[in-house]
């Protein structure tokens, strides 16, 4: 008798068919397992073989072979262990397979029988529910499982428990979905002292999902206002957080408390590699953009990043997602994310103070800048250069605005653009202006004739590229909806152009 127990692979955030073909057959005992499994899944065998025999379970003394199939897909991960346990005591006529049939099957085994959690539990449940079955799988992963649509997600603790489930003595309810919680505990922009004009461009940069880049000495405040940006960002929709849940489902990053809408907020330390920050290594995981995908990514010192780390980062950029290409497979992730960047002038960080400066001004401060390339620093809609805090400001007595106060005027200048984007099936998963592209650039950022001479005179003066003069565009019509007026207007474009040129030394 063979028995067939469905179940998943995951090849990025896609769920891939596998069929756990079980076979008790006579000869010497053994017990192999086929299919390119790694390491995790070849020793599920003695997982397996244990959490049976805690049950009063043993194997039989003839030859078990599992094989997975398809056979040439990899198969990584301790999300076997329960499915070839189901199958096995299928075979053995322990359990009736005809109600497995039904089920994906997705959980790894304890010593003891019970099941412990196991990364991707929502994208299985979701492949499972295309397929119009029910899902087995660790009750830690039951609330996360249940967000995907699918009304027989049935999570268990125990191997015990399904057992008893399959043959009705003890019938487990579907999981329920998790809580739905947003992050509160943010830190406030009252906090800083002075730089009104960096705050100036942290609001912009919320309102429209603007990639901003600072450049200032030391202590200046830059780290600062990009802590403090998550606070002023709204809630991700339903179909947003999902989107983020998958990621974070297939890299183990999921809660049992439910989901989140809080946007993600990574910053990598300037040491971190390629792979590490666009994806890869030998399972392929997500990277930090997709991680950060619809939030924030964060990279303070940035010049002291390797130059191949940064490069990595222009065509996620542009696209929204990234494809890593391997020799049997390629994997994509979205990685849809602002991008805020904090840099020093030079490497002392004092190139505009002459009592401060090394003697080695400007050398330093062109050798310093120049590892950033130019494609690289033309993918930042805002460039900022913040001078060091007035003395005075840091002294003075009072607090600033709040970010409570802040985020209540981006989001409603973020309901602005979404509205303007429901207007047309093209652009309707669109959510802020950033994400603007093509031909709607010129459609929703129409100027007057005073607006397109002051941007003629830019173009030809400094020499813009077409990306600066689409990315210009984008920010004067952030702008716009910031002060609630339907045109750009000439001081809206001028604004955008006084963000965009970053006086660097070369």
């Amino acid at each position: 008798m063979v028995a067939h127990i469905h179940t998943v692979a995951f090849l990025g955030i896609d769920a891939i068919d596998i069929q756990v073909q079980v076979q008790i057959s006579s000869g010497l005992p053994a017990f192999t397992i086929v299919g390119l499994p790694d390491k995790a899944v070849a020793e599920s065998r003695e997982r397996v073989r244990a959490a049976l025999s805690s049950m009063g379970l043993a194997l039989p003394a003839k030859r078990i072979t599992v094989n997975l199939s398809p056979a040439d897909i990899p198969k990584e991960g301790s999300h076997y262990d329960l499915p070839i346990a189901l199958g096995l005591m299928a075979a053995m006529e322990v359990i009736p397979l005809d109600e497995l049939h039904n089920f994906v099957v997705i959980g790894e085994l304890g010593l003891d029988g019970s099941i412990a959690p196991v990364t991707g539990a929502l994208l299985a449940a979701i492949q499972a529910n295309a397929h119009d079955k029910g899902l087995f799988c660790p009750q830690a992963c039951g609330p996360e499982a249940a967000w995907s649509g699918n009304e027989m997600v049935l999570a268990a603790n125990t191997l015990l428990a399904i057992i008893n489930h399959l043959k009705g003595h003890h019938i487990i309810a579907p999981a329920r979905k998790g809580d739905k919680h947003v992050d509160t505990a943010f830190l406030d922009l009252s906090d800083i002292k002075g730089q009104e004009t960096g705050k100036r461009a942290l609001e912009i940069a919320a309102s429209g999902g603007h990639n901003l880049l600072m450049s200032g000495p030391p202590g200046s405040g830059k780290s600062m206002l990009a802590a403090r940006l998550p606070g002023l960002l709204p809630p991700m929709d339903m179909k947003e957080a999902l989107s983020v849940s998958m990621i974070h489902s297939v890299s183990g990053m999921a809660t049992e408390t439910g989901i989140s809408l809080t946007r993600p907020y990574r910053d990598p330390h300037h040491s971190t590699s390629v792979p590490a920050l666009v994806g890869g290594g030998n399972r392929v995981k997500p990277g930090e953009i997709s991680l950060a995908h619809n939030g924030v990514l964060f990279l303070d010192e940035l010049p002291e990043f390797p130059r191949a780390t940064l490069e990595a980062l222009r065509q996620p950029l542009e696209t929204g997602k990234v494809t890593i290409a391997r020799a049997n497979s390629h994997i994509t992730y979205p990685a849809n994310f602002q991008l805020v960047a904090a840099m020093n002038p030079c490497r002392c960080g004092y190139l505009s103070d002459p009592g401060r400066a090394c003697n080695r001004a400007p050398r330093c401060a062109s050798d310093y800048q120049a590892r950033l390339s130019g494609p690289l620093l033309d993918r930042f809609d805002l460039n900022l250069e913040m001078p060091p805090v007035d003395p005075l400001a840091l002294t003075g007595q009072g607090d600033g605005e709040k970010s409570q106060i802040v985020a209540k005027r981006v989001a409603s200048v973020r309901q602005k653009q979404q509205m303007r984007f429901q207007q047309d099936p093209e652009t309707q998963h669109w959510q802020c202006n950033a994400q603007m592209q093509g031909s709607y650039i010129e459609r929703f950022c129409r100027l007057d004739e005073k607006g397109r001479d002051l941007i003629a005179q830019a173009l030809n003066q400094f020499k813009f590229s077409a990306r600066a003069y689409h990315r210009i565009l984008k920010v004067a019509r952030t702008l716009a909806d910031m002060e609630g007026k339907d045109d750009i207007k000439a001081h809206h474009l001028g604004e955008a152009l006084s963000f965009r040129k970053l006086h660097f030394v070369r």
